[in-house]
């Protein structure tokens, strides 16, 4: 069905510019409060009519949203069906275990840092979301529902939670609420179609391979892919670039890189020994599914925090920046490739991600929810 009450912005295409400049011009949590009230909650309203209607003439059991989408929650406060999450980045609801989300800060259990947490997540509530909590029960208001005091990352359904990744990718909680599952990565396992590059059999020449790729959201390619390029022009690798759309012929390309707007990773990550990602969640999930340590440098939207989750699970190293300089990016490959114990880490993730088959398990859990119509809790 199509978007009939509100605007897509999953397309960039779509956002106006004043919207998008409006929002470069911001850094850090001001940016992600930002694209959380124009891209996640004015939208939801339009969400609950939306899916309401379709409703009309399909009766469901079950809605399910990814984890970012209010409406499913908002209209089964209304008297509708229950809805499940599907969980497209980290986590984002709180735990005495973990600083606030968009922090990218690793986690801390001990009494001092729990106290840490607490009074992180006291200041995040009361004072840095607080008018963000407000506008958000505006818009509630506008559908009859009451005001709520949970933050946006705290609405969280109570009947069932999928989480798209591993145990070990995930920060431990203790207080992981029982209706969060863990199904592993949503793969793809689309194959673009055409004719492979007339550069393919260069993968097979023997140097190392480096994948470059700022996904298809944060596509500045001064940020990443210009200073990769640079870094390693001199060194004994190939480096793959994936523009995410952008016109590769804006790229001064160095003869030991080959640079496409886009590339099936079905295809090319079994080919890949290192992967420098500005923190894009499906992207991540697919290198270390193929047991690709990666060099991490992303600052907005969610991506501190999966930076962050790859540097805990010690399956690369985080330059924590947006733009890093190319003598940071060189060194970080060079480590990546000399010292054995990020790889290590990474096939670790990647025997625990071939152990889970998340399409299964989710229909599972789905169908479990839509024959009790009870929350589905871990045993």
């Amino acid at each position: 069905m199509p978007i009939q009450s509100w605007s897509d912005y999953s397309d960039p295409d779509n956002v106006p510019k004043a919207v998008t400049d409006q929002r470069q011009a911001l850094r850090g949590p001001a940016q992600l409060k930002f694209d959380l009230k124009h891209f996640f909650i004015d939208v939801a309203a339009g969400q609950v009519k939306d899916i309401a209607q379709i409703l009309e003439t399909f009766r469901a059991d079950v809605v399910v949203t990814d984890s970012f989408f209010l409406g499913g929650g908002w209209l089964w406060e209304q008297g509708g069906p229950p809805w499940a999450e599907f969980g497209i980045s980290t986590f984002g609801f709180s735990s005495r275990d973990t600083a606030p989300f968009g922090l990218g800060l690793q986690p801390q259990a001990s009494p001092v840092g729990r106290w840490r947490n607490q009074s992180l997540h006291w200041l995040f509530e009361q004072v840095l979301w607080r008018d963000l909590t407000t506008h958000t029960n505006k818009v509630r208001a506008s559908l009859g529902l009451p005001a709520s005091r949970k933050t946006f990352f705290d609405t969280l359904s109570p009947f069932l939670y999928l989480a798209g990744t591993v145990p070990s990718f995930e920060y431990p909680r203790s207080d992981l609420p029982l209706q969060v599952h863990f199904v592993g990565p949503l793969l793809s396992s689309i194959f673009l179609p055409g004719v492979p590059p007339t550069w393919w059999s260069d993968l097979q020449g023997g140097q190392p391979v480096v994948l470059v790729t700022q996904g298809t959201i944060a596509t500045a390619l001064q940020d990443l892919l210009l200073p990769t390029l640079t870094a390693l022009a001199q060194t004994d690798v190939l480096v793959v670039a994936t523009t995410g759309g952008a016109d590769p012929a804006a790229l001064p390309v160095p003869p030991n890189a080959r640079v496409e707007p886009y590339i099936s990773f079905v295809d090319l990550l079994p080919h890949v020994d290192v992967m420098i990602s500005n923190g894009g969640f499906n992207g991540v999930q697919m290198a270390l599914a193929h047991g690709i340590p990666l060099v991490m440098a992303g600052s907005t939207e969610d991506k501190p925090e999966i930076c962050a989750r790859v540097e805990w699970a010690g399956a690369g190293i985080n330059l924590k920046t947006k733009s890093p300089r190319p003598a940071q990016i060189k060194a970080a490959v060079s480590q990546l490739l000399t010292d054995s114990s990020y790889r290590s880490k990474a096939q670790q993730l990647q025997a625990e991600m071939s152990r889970y088959r998340a399409p299964e398990l989710a229909a599972t859990l789905l169908e479990q929810l839509a024959l009790t119509q009870q929350p589905i809790l871990r045993s």
